[in-house]
């Protein structure tokens, strides 16, 4: 029983919790995972990385094929999505490694920078997608289509991307790729959508698993629990995804996201946000994290008055992000 330790307990009730997440919406795995375990100083940035995508490769498993079984996916999307996203997730991490030049020191630093990025990406990328939402809504284009044509190269062009953002920081296969999906694909519902991410996230983030495990190996202390935990999480979210409403939850993850980003941009040294001193003040992550509760409903209601509503009113984020 020693191996059942304080960060054993604490790495199986963060992989229980994401795993729900990403059963709900499909999005916020690695994106909440990768950076918490960093924070926290489970292992190196490389090693996180690896374990997560291990773990990840593992629990979507078990939630798609939860969706697979009520007939969400559309097969013949993930398919294409894919042919893009494989090829570049076996080669990001390799990327990312001759960029450091083989140093280790370099190596963390490098990943750092790119996980805090990467989670700002996506965090603005739902915002584009409430954005793109409000417009399909005011001009009454927002129509249902569960199986709508493929667009093969913009679809690829996702993939690919989604794959090299996946390959290097695990952070992309929910959150980036399943907004790309809703903007290529906007009459697909929202359980669908999930679904599909969730099968085509399958072989993504194997081969992105596998690649990072050839480079850095695998940190079993880090894996095991977070398997235990997230697996069960994944496919309790998975099933309750068709009854629970999902707008909150993907606001709370854009926050979840922003503050996430500044504490890794900090803590990698990324000197626009270090004092003159060269040291980073972990309280500005929660400044980020309290403006944005203030300053993101203005923004919003801006946006708003630039397609001539007011800015307070219906329709609502739940009604625009809704299923």
């Amino acid at each position: 029983m020693d191996f059942i330790t304080t960060a054993f307990l604490g790495i199986l009730a963060a992989g229980f919790f994401v795993g729900i997440i990403v059963g709900l919406t499909g999005m916020g795995g690695g994106a909440l995972m990768t950076p918490a375990l960093i924070l926290l100083g489970v292992g190196d940035a490389a090693t996180v990385v690896t374990a997560d995508l291990t773990a990840a490769a593992i629990y979507k498993s078990g939630g798609a094929l939860v969706h697979h079984r009520k007939g969400s996916p559309n097969l013949k999307l993930a398919g294409w999505l894919a042919l893009g996203s494989v090829p570049m997730a076996l080669l990001g991490p390799y990327l990312v490694s001759w960029m450091a030049g083989g140093d280790a020191t370099q190596l963390d630093h490098l990943l750092k920078l790119a996980i805090g990025f990467a989670l700002i990406f996506a965090a603005a990328t739902y915002a584009v997608r409430l954005w793109v939402n409000l417009r399909r809504v005011r001009r009454g284009t927002h129509d249902t289509n569960d199986d709508p044509p493929i667009r093969p190269i913009p679809t690829l062009l996702v993939g690919a991307l989604g794959g090299l953002l996946v390959g290097i920081t695990s952070v992309g296969s929910g959150s980036v790729i399943m907004i790309a999906l809703l903007m290529l694909y906007p009459g697909l519902a929202a359980v669908r959508l999930v679904g599909t991410d969730l099968v085509q996230a399958v072989p993504l983030v194997l081969a992105a698993a596998l690649s990072n495990v050839m480079l850095h190996g695998l940190d079993w202390s880090i894996l095991i629990p977070l398997v235990i935990g997230s697996v069960p999480g994944t496919m309790l979210g998975s099933t309750l995804a068709p009854k629970v409403p999902q707008s909150v939850i993907r606001r709370g993850i854009v926050v979840v996201l922003s503050v996430s980003a500044v504490a890794l941009l900090g803590k990698a040294g990324w000197s626009p946000l270090l004092n003159s001193a060269g040291e980073f003040n972990p309280l500005i992550a929660l400044y980020v994290g309290l403006g944005m509760l203030v300053v993101v409903p203005l923004l919003w209601g801006l946006i708003r008055k630039s397609e001539g509503l007011p800015m307070f009113g219906a329709p609502y984020i739940r009604q625009i992000d809704s299923d």
